[in-house]
């Protein structure tokens, strides 16, 4: 398990439908360089979910965003910003069950 010390990655939720990745590019960078912004987005939809995953250039950074965003207002709402769990400590997904074969009808006990 990576020590959050280390971790660059962050959590972010509360987000506004109304904002867009430049939105939250330009807020981090205040605190250091943003690698990458990923908005979650439903996969069906395409509906932005509003939380996002923000990679700071270090871990201080990514720190010190943490400290200092947090409850940040950004555009109408106030943004919650946690460091990012790692991937390997998160739950496996759980498999939907499989769909059971249908059993063919046909005309059976039907009059012709």
């Amino acid at each position: 398990m990576k020590d959050k010390s280390t971790n660059k990655d962050l959590y972010v939720s509360d987000i506004s439908s109304n904002v867009q990745e430049e939105d939250l590019r330009k807020l981090f960078a205040v605190c250091g360089k943003v690698r990458a912004v990923h908005l979650i987005t439903d996969q069906k939809t395409g509906q932005f979910k509003g939380c996002a995953f923000i990679n700071m250039g270090t871990a201080a950074e990514a720190k010190d965003a943490l400290n200092t965003l947090d409850g940040t207002r950004l555009i109408d709402r106030c943004i919650k910003v946690r460091a990012a769990r790692p991937k390997n400590t998160m739950a496996p997904a759980t498999p939907s069950a499989p769909e059971k074969p249908r059993k063919a009808r046909g005309a059976r006990g039907r009059r012709q």
